[in-house]
């Protein structure tokens, strides 16, 4: 490990909807996460390090709340890819241990996921739901989460060219006032021109296509927020 290279961290959660109560209902509100990955980069984009964590006790423990899962259809895949030894099925306190264990010997004080309020939301509900709320954050105080998604909005999406494409290919919300869209899929696109590309929606694949966008935002060396928590 290169001592002088600053290291960052990108992460991606993949969730499925709803916790069982103590009176056994089961409660849509919340996420609980089955599948994380990240990546250890930096900030060019350059991974020194990658990770991919099912949890045993969502994944396997909870099959009744997993066929709720955004992409429930992806289950057999995810067998097929432990079996291969491509994922590792663990529980969370070995993937939580994995995540610290790392963290500290890459020295790492910044976190980034897009849209990262959804995967800290998830990762908290799903260790509090899975310790009883013994533990109740995932990160640790000592880091500072990042958002692409804020951060993309502030420097790509104010691009003319930028604006331009999402226009031509008909990427914009359905608002009074339609915006650029900025999901990782449309804006990895745009970054490396191939616009049939499709995301996987699987933790570490996501997080792989999030730190080109990280690095694409500080490359531009425009003022932005970066953090999550103002």
């Amino acid at each position: 490990m290169d001592k002088r290279i600053k290291y960052y961290m990108g992460l991606d959660t993949e969730t499925c909807n709803g916790i069982v109560t103590k009176d056994d209902k089961l409660d849509l509100s919340q996420s609980l996460v089955y599948d994380i990955g990240w990546a250890i980069c930096d900030k060019r984009g350059n991974v020194y390090k990658t990770r991919s964590f099912v949890l045993y006790e969502t994944f396997v423990g909870m099959k009744d709340v997993m066929t709720s899962a955004y992409y429930a259809e992806k289950i057999p895949n995810y067998w097929n890819e432990i079996q291969s030894g491509q994922r590792k099925l663990v529980s969370i306190w070995t993937a939580w241990k994995a995540f610290k264990d790392d963290l500290k010997e890459y020295g790492i004080k910044n976190v980034f996921a897009h849209n990262a309020g959804f995967d800290v939301r998830a990762l908290n509900n799903t260790i509090r739901y899975i310790s009883d709320s013994k533990f109740r954050f995932f990160f640790p105080q000592s880091v500072e989460i990042w958002d692409t998604l804020k951060m993309s909005r502030q420097v790509i999406g104010k691009q003319k060219s930028y604006i331009r494409f999402c226009n031509e290919k008909g990427y914009m919300t359905k608002h009074k006032t339609p915006q650029c869209r900025l999901t990782a899929e449309i804006l990895y696109r745009y970054i490396s021109g191939i616009e049939d590309f499709d995301e996987s929606h699987t933790g570490l694949e996501d997080v792989l296509i999030e730190t080109v966008i990280f690095a694409h935002c500080l490359r531009q060396h425009k003022k932005m927020e970066k953090r999550l928590y103002t």
